[in-house]
């Protein structure tokens, strides 16, 4: 009996290996790296791990054009390296280098946004203590590369188990991150709970459909589901109520009505920097896995399941737009925001064109870079308050709080303004553009209605992010609100990941043609 050992092609690995290695190595830092030096240590390791992940997927990038049908598959099909899956693993690395910024900032009071000790009972004299010595959560670093890595194999994974594995490789280190805030201990905490509690019902029924799946083909990887689908004849209730539900797991993770529930709560109890690595990533990650299994495996079936995504995505708009109208809380206003943008892409999603590949991917590029730079912002404005042992600083969330901020800081609320327009979708802002390009392969694809449907919620958003401008620029404080607002100081860290997604957005809305024609090459799916 011979033994022939499997062929793994390692090159097309190395992204993932290089982000989950330094996660691991992470772990080793925290055990073995003395205190004082471990957070430069750990956003070192990080700033080298996303480059050497960026510079293995620019390598990459040619063999994809060279090999058979543009595409490298890996161990055995479970993940698939097409130029889809290398876009959007890179828009991962930008968008994780942008967002380890923000983590590893610190104010002039040498504060970062997560807790001195997660462990620690809220308002307990262990937490106090913690404080007091300046204790740092630096294995925030590791869990987020952890996160990053699962992100990665998520919209490459050529089979249902490994889909699996990567949403709880990605979805586990987010749990905990979840829960790690400075302030508003339990409010982070319930967060945590709620977010895990999310992404429990998201598993299990991903689970359950994998299995329907499974039962209906007699395989779990998404080509030979394909050729089930092709050969089968009327309707199959395995198929459909597991393809249903494959979805719906995937639907959770992307915040879509009816399956957003608490996630404005988590959105708003996690650490700020958190909330945008969350907001931006992960949706990246599930519409990349969503348009694989849709365009390679639920094509054929158009009049079968699409419908309901129809459905969903005009729901998700219509909700997302209709409850951020009356949100007072900065962080719930862009959670909800964040939930029409889920709309906005699920449309491009059932387009079923390749315009509607590409108009998804652009759309993730432009909304990721608005999102981390918009809760970028938000990290830096402050409210200060007196406490026992000196003044506290916090976030200011409220909107309230950002009355007149225009006028004392105007860069940086110039800077905000220029994340929101593109949020609203204005011209010469990168948000128009991917607006436009889901919004036109829709059409294309013959259901102009969702496209009418989304330009009316996208002008009814228009009129929350013009108030938050309004508030910012053209209203008075008020005298009565003793806590003061400021902007703090950092070690610039943050300043930098906002000035690169300000760039980003204005570049990528008025010279968007070298993006396009970019996603437009690698539109294709390899089965």
């Amino acid at each position: 009996m011979s033994f022939t050992p499997p062929q793994v092609a390692w090159g097309a690995l190395a992204p993932v290996i290089a982000v989950l290695g330094a996660g691991v190595l992470g772990v080793l830092v925290e055990a073995f790296v003395p205190a004082r030096a471990r957070r430069w240590t750990q956003f070192g390791l990080t700033t080298v791990a996303l480059a050497a992940a960026g510079v293995a997927l620019a390598a990459l990038w040619p063999k994809t054009a060279e090999s058979a049908g543009g595409g490298v598959v890996v161990l055995g099909g479970s993940m698939i390296l097409d130029r889809p899956a290398l876009l959007l693993q890179a828009l991962l690395v930008l968008l994780g280098l942008l967002s380890a910024l923000v983590m590893a900032d610190r104010t002039d009071a040498g504060q970062d946004a997560f807790a001195p000790s997660g462990a620690a009972v809220p308002g307990s004299d262990y937490e106090r203590v913690a404080t007091a010595r300046g204790l740092a959560q630096t294995e925030v670093f590791p869990l987020m590369l952890f996160a990053l890595g699962g992100m990665m194999i998520f919209p490459a994974a050529g089979d249902l188990l490994t889909l699996f594995v990567a949403l709880e490789v990605l979805s586990l280190p987010l749990y905990l991150l979840t829960g790690l805030a400075r302030r508003r201990r339990l409010l982070s905490q319930e967060a945590s709970m709620k977010y895990f509690l999310l992404g429990a019902f998201a598993s299990a029924i991903l689970l359950f459909g994998i299995a329907l799946l499974y039962g209906f083909s007699g395989s779990v990887t998404l080509s030979a589901i394909s050729d089930a689908v092709g050969s089968t004849a009327g309707f199959d209730p395995l198929l459909i109520a597991g393809l249903a539900m494959v979805m719906v797991g995937l639907l959770f993770k992307v915040g879509a009505v009816p399956f957003h529930s608490w996630t404005p709560d988590v959105y708003q109890g996690a650490p700020t920097p958190v909330t945008g690595f969350m907001a931006a990533c992960t949706k990246v990650a599930a519409f990349g896995a969503l348009l694989r299994l849709v365009y390679v495996v639920a094509a054929p079936l158009q009049w079968d399941v699409i419908p309901l995504l129809w459905a969903i995505a005009a729901l998700t708009m219509v909700v997302g737009t209709v409850i951020a109208l009356v949100q007072t809380d900065i962080k719930r206003l862009l959670a909800y925001s964040s939930i029409a943008h889920a709309g906005f892409v699920l449309v491009g999603v059932v387009a079923l064109q390749q315009a509607g590949i590409s108009g998804v991917m652009f759309y993730l590029m432009a909304y990721g870079l608005a999102t981390i730079g918009a809760f970028a912002v938000v990290t830096l404005v402050r409210e200060v308050n007196e406490g026992p042992g000196g003044p506290v600083v916090a976030e200011a969330t409220a909107l309230t709080q950002w009355t007149g901020l225009g006028r004392r800081h105007p860069l940086l609320a110039v800077t905000f303004t220029l994340f929101l327009l593109s949020f609203a979708g204005i011209p010469l802002t990168a948000g128009f553009i991917g607006k436009y390009a889901v919004f036109s392969a829709i059409v294309a694809g013959g259901q102009a209605w969702l496209a009418v449907l989304g330009v009316l919620a996208s002008a009814a958003a228009v009129f929350f992010y013009v108030w938050i401008i309004v508030v910012m620029f053209f209203k008075e404080p008020d005298p009565s609100v003793e806590r003061t607002t400021t902007v703090v100081r950092s070690e610039g860290l943050t300043a930098v990941a906002i000035g690169v997604a300000a760039v980003g957005t204005v570049a990528l809305g008025v010279l968007p043609a070298w993006a396009v024609d970019l996603f437009d090459s690698a539109a294709v799916f390899v089965r």
